[in-house]
């Protein structure tokens, strides 16, 4: 029985079935005698068993079955929650994720059989009560499997260039390889460098794969089809090919292929395998485990064996939605067609044509509206994890802490929610480690609790979702960052002197500054919190922090609703147009040249008793105004947080509504364009990024 189109299926339900262990858990550590607990328990470790038993992951099976007989003796009244059965099934947890992150890199579980958790297991089942030692035998991550049964062919002179003597081989490609060499077919093994200047590798790669598949059958290709399509790779990929070609031949086809630096080959050693089936079957084994081949368009496919499932490409979706959204569609296609009609008929008046259009604008307004409705779901998902992660550090640090959570039904883009996990996830260890106290006796003399709090928050704001990571700690130390600034060279002492504390604490956030006196592996790492900064700002949102010494901070995340379609403000500067996002603006102000004023040797302006600073968008975009230096300014006031700055612009055009497109990987230096879009004459108008200007 073929199981692999069920993998993505498989995937989702465990994550869900794995969160709520989690959750209930969690619960079940604070009450031990909680019967309903414990069922739900039973039936989530259950039927994970059955999911995994029915895919053929029977490490994950095992080990989900012992599971679900400690929670059966539990059931009974044979056996006691305690702290040490916890602290048990918190591992299994840690292990069956384990076997799901191998499972969605490479569809296959590993070959960790985490046999000490299982011993564990097995001594609560036998009425051991001591504590189960599950640390002593720590089992490092395995790489994934891409079978079962593997068998490595490794290099004996050591060469670093042939990286295809490295790639394991399943059984069944030893035995194609094998029958291959019984032919009298020769089995070549390339590794291919791309120069480093290339700028199209995945071209390279196709072109590459193109000429070999004239030589022979690529049965092999690491990284696979997909990722190397992608661009998922370095500066090299390697390929084993069936051929009546030589190891030269090979080697010499690939070297053709421009912006090829260099080729390492070599005959693959396998034993032939006499020809005792059928030719066709062979063929068939061979074509089932072949590797990229171009379609008529050339674009390369996935090889039919195994390949990486596609994972969090899927939305679950009330069923009203999709009434609504279909409800849409044919909507628009009687406007459609009214609009032909009208276009058709000679007698037909412009009042009229115009009414079609309204009715289309007020459809497709609706349609955008409901399938962003669709593409949103709960940050829920995301949140839910973060309990468990607060449990864990609470032991690690030795520290008493509670988390409280809010809004986490709270919707967002299923894009944004992908991303944003590990921006909180670091913002609610910084919490921790730097922000709740480790002196108990401080935090009674500040009149706290003894358990510090810390606090989840997520609400809608307008177009905005804003999270909200709270502490009641100790707070940010303005003069230990000042000194560690001036101590790094980042700021001198007269600058330090100048800035205001919110400019200091803004110092945070710069790449690798840390405050912290030993680097830990709970927050900061030595990474610093320019991770997150430039995490949330690629998702168009902004990070700030409030902070006062002594009562605790503040983290605020603002992000976008969607990402896909937004409304703007366009505009003409030095001929061009240029889109800049509704949520941003404040005001248009018209300025007369002579208000402008100069400080610091930049332009600023007085408006309504606020000095805000100019920004000429021409100067930026390196274009000339088309505009008499004597003509009063067009000002676009822009927001980020409390921050406000004037672009002048050339022209307005007006209001609009647009859909982003992505500038793509080779345009993303710049920092001032945050995309595209395709206006309706076909032209193309840049999106300005209002917050890097800022």
């Amino acid at each position: 029985m073929d199981v692999s189109q069920y993998l993505e299926i498989f995937i989702d339900e465990t994550k869900e079935h794995l969160q709520n262990l989690n959750t209930q858990i969690l619960d079940l550590e604070q009450s031990p005698d909680d019967m309903d607990t414990v069922n739900e328990i039973f039936r989530a470790a259950h039927s994970l068993k059955g999911m995994a038993g029915t895919m053929g992951y029977k490490r994950m099976q095992t080990l989900t079955h012992d599971m679900e007989n400690v929670f059966s003796k539990v059931r009974d009244g044979a056996l006691k929650v305690n702290s040490s059965i916890i602290d048990t099934i918190f591992q299994c947890l840690d292990a069956l994720e384990e076997y799901l992150d191998n499972i969605q890199s490479s569809a296959d579980e590993g070959t960790n059989d985490n046999e000490n958790i299982i011993k564990a297991l097995n001594g609560f089942l036998n009425g051991e009560s001591a504590e189960p030692k599950a640390e002593e035998k720590k089992t490092e991550p395995q790489a994934p499997n891409t079978e079962n049964a593997e068998t490595p062919v490794m290099s004996a002179d050591g060469n670093p260039d042939d990286k295809w003597k490295s790639i394991n081989f399943s059984e069944e490609q030893l035995h194609v390889m094998g029958t291959a060499k019984g032919k009298g077919l020769n089995v070549v093994g390339v590794t291919v460098f791309v120069q480093e200047s290339c700028i199209l590798k995945a071209a390279r790669a196709f072109l590459v794969f193109k000429t070999l598949e004239e030589l022979g059958e690529v049965i092999i290709s690491v990284p696979s089809a997909q990722d190397i399509e992608d661009e998922r790779f370095e500066l090299d990929f390697s390929m084993i090919i069936i051929t009546e070609k030589t190891v030269d031949d090979v080697i010499k086809a690939c070297k053709g292929v421009s912006e090829i630096a260099k080729v390492s080959g070599g005959a693959v050693d396998v034993p032939a395998i006499a020809e005792e089936e059928k030719e066709s079957e062979t063929e068939l084994q061979v074509s089932e485990n072949k590797a990229p081949q171009a379609d008529n368009g050339g674009n390369t496919k996935a090889p039919a064996e195994k390949k990486k499932p596609v994972v969090n490409r899927t939305v679950r979706v009330d069923i009203e939605k999709l009434d609504v959204l279909m409800n849409l569609v044919s909507e628009l296609i009687i406007a459609k067609n009214s609009l032909v009609s009208a276009a058709t008929s000679t007698g037909s008046a412009t009042n009229e044509i115009n009414e079609h259009i309204e009715y289309l604008e007020n459809v497709t307004t609706n349609l955008h509206e409901s399938v962003m409705k669709v593409r949103m779901v709960p940050i829920e998902s995301v949140v839910n994890k973060f309990p468990r992660m607060i449990r864990d550090l609470q032991k690690k640090l030795g520290k008493k802490m509670e988390l409280y959570m809010s809004g986490e039904e709270t919707e967002l883009d299923r894009t944004v929610v992908d991303e944003i996990g590990d921006p909180i996830m670091h913002l609610l260890r910084n919490s921790a480690d730097h922000g709740i106290e480790s002196d108990v006796n401080l935090r009674i003399q500040r009149g706290k609790p003894e358990a510090g709090s810390i606090y989840l928050d997520a609400y809608q704001d307008g177009n905005n979702v804003v999270i909200e990571v709270k502490d009641d700690g100790n707070g940010i130390d303005v003069n230990a960052v000042r000194n560690k600034a001036i101590e790094r060279g980042t700021i001198t002492s007269e600058q330090a002197d100048s800035m205001t504390d919110q400019e200091i604490i803004n110092l945070l956030f710069l790449p690798s500054f840390s405050t912290a006196k030993v680097v830990s592996d709970i927050s900061g790492r030595g990474v610093g919190l320019d991770v997150v900064k430039s995490k949330i700002e690629s998702l168009s949102g902004e990070v700030e922090v409030k902070s006062t010494l002594g009562v605790g901070s503040t983290w605020t995340i603002r992000l976008p609703l969607t990402l896909a379609i937004i409304q703007t403000l366009m505009v003409i500067v030095g001929g061009e147009k240029y889109a800049i996002p509704l949520s941003n603006i404040q005001t248009i102000e018209s300025i007369r040249p002579d208000e402008v004023s100069t400080v610091q040797t930049k332009e600023v302006i007085t408006l309504r008793g606020n000095i805000i600073p100019l920004i000429r968008l021409n100067e930026v975009l390196g274009c000339e105004s088309t505009k008499d230096p004597n003509e009063e300014l067009v000002v676009v006031i822009v927001k980020k947080g409390d921050k406000m700055a004037g672009l002048v612009i050339d022209t307005l055009t007006g209001q609009q509504e647009i859909v982003i497109k992505s500038l793509g990987k080779y345009i993303n230096k710049s920092k001032l364009i945050s995309g595209a879009t395709i206006l309706g004459n076909g032209e193309v108008a840049l999106i300005i990024d209002p917050n890097a200007l800022i």
